[in-house]
């Protein structure tokens, strides 16, 4: 355990140490560029103009920021991958398709029952819980400034929201495959072992409070972020989870292997970054497959599923 404990941490200094310069180089590139084209003043008139518009309601400001938005950019993305999970096509996507022969069709009453489900959970579990959240941004102060934040800041909120969202939700999701809890509650989730996006949060109404809602909830509450912050975050979160589940992996967008093969194993890859499940060993039987090879930015046209394809079953 101790060796383990170690290669974590050199992994993990390597990552944040490598992930230091890109970010350095960025925010001077990025700054240079938003100093030289005006790009910063463009978003903050455009700000200034939207609380005016608004006459500084609070409310409706946050309510659209932290709900509309988010809810808008997961069915917009989502719409698009249920025409190819229902039609499949366009050929573009379906060719990406991880589980071979799986949701070809999707099955369309559990993709009913899934959509209501996640509906419910956007408008009787995520929206309440925007209540007390509003509250607690509006006694930090920041949350409706009329001066947004530079685009520097937002990046170091964007690594802690990062950082606190994958560890909240590693141990929640943990604990929800406990024996007991599982079977109350996160086995909902997991009736699809081939997931689709809208499947991101297709769950009992608890775990959509423990492990979906909190964990991204969480960051911005703790540093008191402006709420065209939490708008992007919240938006970049579903949109994710969504590429998550996804069941596609696509070109040029993250790798969804990782997750899909929790769907397919249940045991495995509990995370989001993967650094907690390289430490607790629940990555073990990933590293040793093909899911695990193909676990990476796909950068061609090529689908992984054909350049790094499933080795031939045994006969029995």
């Amino acid at each position: 355990q101790g060796e383990k404990l170690w290669d974590a941490l050199r992994i993990s200094a390597y990552v944040f140490s490598t992930g230091l310069l890109m970010f350095t180089a960025l925010v001077n590139s990025v700054s240079w560029l938003m100093q030289n084209i005006t790009v910063g003043n463009f978003w903050q008139t455009a700000w200034l103009k939207f609380y005016d518009h608004m006459e500084g309601d609070e409310w409706t400001i946050f309510f659209l920021g932290a709900a509309l938005v988010p809810a808008l950019a997961f069915w917009g993305f989502n719409g698009i991958l249920l025409v190819a999970d229902i039609t499949g096509k366009p050929t573009f996507i379906t060719r990406y398709r991880i589980q071979l022969g799986k949701n070809d069709p999707v099955d369309t009453k559990k993709l009913r029952q899934a959509i209501y489900t996640a509906l419910g959970n956007q408008f009787f579990i995520s929206l309440p819980m925007l209540v007390p959240m509003f509250h607690i941004m509006q006694w930090w102060g920041n949350t409706f400034s009329k001066e947004l934040p530079t685009f520097q800041w937002f990046l170091v909120e964007l690594s802690i929201f990062t950082v606190i969202e994958e560890i909240l939700f590693y141990y929640s999701h943990r604990l929800v495959h406990h024996p007991v809890l599982y079977k109350h509650i996160h086995k909902k989730h997991h009736e699809w072992t081939a997931p689709i996006g809208v499947v991101s949060i297709y769950a009992h109404p608890i775990e959509h409070i423990v492990s979906n809602t909190l964990p991204v909830m969480t960051g911005p509450m703790i540093m008191g972020s402006h709420i065209v912050s939490i708008s992007a975050w919240f938006s970049l979160a579903l949109v994710t989870t969504s590429i998550s589940h996804c069941g596609y992996h696509l070109p040029f967008l993250p790798s969804p292997e990782f997750h899909d093969f929790h769907h397919l194993k249940f045991n495995q890859c509990y995370g989001v970054l993967g650094v907690l499940d390289y430490l607790h060993g629940t990555d073990r039987m990933f590293r040793q497959t093909k899911a695990f090879e193909r676990h990476k930015v796909l950068l061609s046209l090529t689908p992984l599923s054909e350049s790094i394809p499933e080795p031939p079953k045994k006969a029995e």
